[in-house]
């Protein structure tokens, strides 16, 4: 009896933090899930190249395609690169983002507004657009947009990130009603405050250290870890959640119920 055929996923912001270690859970078996070929898709060449080597020690199959998420023809590309390299798309996992400058939102510049959108909005938007297709006339797939805890209330002095997330939060609840019917499943997870470079950037900028950082209602009194939250992402692209879609998953120390 032939063997079934190996499930690909395409992660952007894979070099690093919360997308490297998606693309680590995909590339391993778990529960209701085989482990993936995966396309590591990001602005950092050198990051995601490293990236690709990791999956490769670990006995992995995945390729680096440079990818600039505010450009659509590098989304497009990126998740062709699935279809072109492997034969199918599976997941995509929407991921890469960023914070923009820690300010009052009066003082927030037109230019940072646009580019936290065209990054973290714009960027989803994109690759939904172009998976979406692909997925549906395969009759499965599964989508997972990384907003965040952001998404689901107000930020002091990040007004923009937490409007964009709140953004990705609405396409994905908007994506997951049009395509179910069709055997696809969307869904969001949404981090607190992560031990990445982009929390260490942002605590840069504020002074602030993570220990203060999460005495702001993180119940759990840390840093969430990236594999954390990855496996969450895991266990939403796997057949475990198949019943799950349109659901936006706080992962986040308990700041959402504080």
């Amino acid at each position: 009896m032939p063997s079934a055929p190996t499930p690909v996923a395409v992660v952007t912001g894979a070099a690093s933090g919360i997308g490297r270690a998606v693309a680590l859970a995909l590339a391993e078996p778990g529960p209701g899930r085989p482990a993936h070929a995966v396309v590591v898709a990001d602005l950092d060449a050198a990051g995601g190249i490293d990236a690709v080597r990791q999956l490769e020690a670990a006995g992995a199959t995945a390729r680096f395609v440079a990818c600039d998420v505010t450009r659509e023809a590098d989304v497009e590309a990126a998740v062709h690169t699935a279809t072109e390299a492997f034969g199918r798309l599976d997941v995509l996992v929407n991921n890469a983002g960023v914070e923009g400058p820690a300010l009052p939102v009066h003082a927030v510049s037109p230019d940072d507004w646009r580019r936290v959108f065209e990054v973290n909005v714009h960027g989803a938007f994109y690759g939904v657009r172009h998976a979406v297709p692909l997925m549906v006339a395969a009759g499965r797939g599964v989508i997972v947009n990384v907003a965040s805890v952001a998404g689901l209330n107000g930020v002091p002095l990040h007004a923009a990130y937490a409007a964009s997330k709140h953004a990705v939060v609405g396409l994905t609840k908007t994506a997951a009603l049009e395509v179910a019917p069709s055997g696809v499943r969307v869904n969001a997870v949404c981090p607190g405050f992560t031990d990445t470079p982009m929390v260490a950037q942002g605590l840069g900028q504020t002074g602030q250290t993570a220990a203060e950082l999460t005495r702001l209602g993180d119940l759990v009194r840390r840093l969430g870890r990236p594999d954390e939250v990855a496996q969450a992402v895991a266990y939403l692209c796997s057949d475990a959640a198949a019943y799950v879609t349109g659901q936006a998953l706080a992962i986040d120390g308990g700041i959402d119920a504080a």
